[in-house]
């Protein structure tokens, strides 16, 4: 039995590197990375920092993560790199969890498999979650909030990056866009051939526009994110593939059926420990409701599934602290709980 559990660790680990971290992970490192060391940390303070109007803040993280195709792991770095730049905390933690939850990739893929009902209550559900849970981060953790508005200088808006390196972060993001955008069927390895094309296009340019001074600065930001999450990462999925091992396919069955706040409880803490990477969601949620799993556990599981995992709570703890990691999940399971619950019973 324990030899089992280790080969089931061990297959979701095998799994993991194989299709993630070249095409997800590395071009979300250098992302982070670059942004940290080439975006202006004072223009991103006025627009999106402690001191920066909150609605304004949180409507422009919300809009931009719908087109960051990016799993609750993914998004990490990129979550951290924004934070790190001189962000809010409350638009920090909306980008880390509108972008898994709700991208566009994923939410034309769901309308695709499961209708546009889906696609709308998938959306407004991650929206209103967002608007809570950066109100929630930034109030619990005002005084440091306080701490960093006081450390902000005002002034007149600068630009928020120099326009070569605007092309550069632009063509990071192709990286990591563009397998997933480009390639939604067939061998991986075309997805590996767009990555490396996409890669191949990003040192390229950084080697003509980048002095050796900042491609060092930047592979140091971007080392310095690798060494800090991807230990954590390995763990994390190394533990899902135990926990899917075992789990009884009759918990499914029995738990997960009809409408209920319980139901969407259970669908819930399902999708917060198990990772999904963006898009494998819909198909399994698709799979379950063919077992008898209501709607509103459906949407619970669509949006919990891909924005969080066991994983990605041991990484968002490095990244910002074990305090602001357990504020962050709680919130999750008890926002993606009511949502499921509502929806299901009134909406769906």
């Amino acid at each position: 039995m324990a030899l089992n559990l280790v080969w089931a660790g061990l297959a979701a680990l095998q799994d993991y590197i194989a299709l993630h971290v070249l095409t997800c992970l590395i071009p979300a490192f250098l992302l982070a990375g670059a942004m940290v060391a080439f975006i202006d940390k004072q223009a991103i303070m006025i627009r999106l920092g402690a001191a920066a109007s909150k609605p304004a803040s949180f409507a422009t993280a919300t809009g931009a993560s719908f087109f960051l195709a990016a799993c609750s792991c993914t998004v990490i770095p990129v979550s951290g790199g924004l934070y790190y730049s001189g962000a809010g905390i409350g638009a920090a933690f909306i980008l880390l969890w509108v972008a898994p939850a709700s991208n566009l990739l994923s939410l034309i893929y769901t309308g695709s498999i499961l209708g546009a009902e889906m696609i709308w209550a998938r959306v407004i559900s991650a929206v209103a979650m967002a608007t809570v849970v950066g109100t929630i981060m930034t109030v619990t953790f005002r005084r440091e909030e306080a701490q960093r508005m006081g450390a902000q200088e005002s002034g007149k808006k600068a630009a928020i990056i120099a326009r070569k390196d605007i092309v550069l972060l632009g063509l990071l993001v192709a990286s990591l866009l563009a397998p997933n955008y480009l390639v939604q069927g067939g061998p991986y390895s075309r997805k590996v051939l767009v990555w490396l094309v996409a890669t191949a296009a990003v040192l390229v340019y950084a080697q003509w526009t980048k002095t050796k001074e900042g491609i060092r600065r930047w592979l140091e930001e971007t080392w310095w994110f690798v060494r800090t999450i991807f230990p954590l990462l390995l763990v994390g999925v190394f533990m899902v593939g135990i926990i899917g091992e075992v789990l009884p396919k009759s918990w499914i069955q029995n738990y997960l059926g009809g409408n209920g706040i319980l139901a969407s409880f259970f669908a819930t803490m399902l999708g917060s420990i198990s990772y999904f990477a963006t898009m494998t969601e819909a198909p399994f949620v698709h799979t379950l409701m063919g077992m008898g799993m209501g709607k509103g556990p459906a949407l619970a599981l669509l949006l919990t599934g891909p924005g969080l995992s066991l994983p990605s709570w041991l990484a968002i703890g490095k990244m910002f602290g074990a305090k602001k990691a357990v504020v962050y999940v709680s919130s999750i399971i008890v926002l993606g709980t009511v949502a499921g619950w509502f929806a299901g019973t009134f909406i769906l």
